[in-house]
């Protein structure tokens, strides 16, 4: 019954109990929230240890890269050592090739100086 827009207050069990369903009722929303919290921390906890074994990973990856690159780094300085030293020694070739034929064309003078001298004296 209502009195000057008012209604009535309900009865005291009626009362109790839907204070009883909506404290049942919030505490299963608190208890799916808590284990919602509880997997959400589960998942943050997992991924966190995903994500410290991938840092791991990259971590060795990197000191691989940085020893290849030493590596290369060390190959490429013996190649430019390996190219002065074949340069040279192409320097050395040309100029052997150079006296060889020096060598020969004066064998040569020296043949016709003493083909001309023997037939001269004939």
């Amino acid at each position: 019954m209502s009195y000057a827009g008012y209604s009535q207050l309900p009865s005291g069990s009626d009362h109790e109990q839907r204070q009883q369903q909506l404290a049942a009722s919030t505490y299963d929303v608190l208890q799916r929230t808590g284990d919602s919290i509880q997997r959400s921390n589960q998942i943050a906890i997992e991924t966190e240890n995903m994500g410290a074994e991938v840092l791991g990973e990259l971590g060795e990856q990197r000191e691989s890269l940085l020893r290849t690159t030493r590596r290369l780094e060390d190959a490429d300085q013996d190649l430019s050592k390996s190219r002065v030293i074949i340069r040279k020694l192409g320097r050395e070739v040309l100029y052997n090739k150079i006296i060889l034929v020096l060598i020969i064309l004066l064998e040569l003078g020296i043949l016709i100086g003493l083909l001309v001298l023997k037939f001269a004296h004939l």
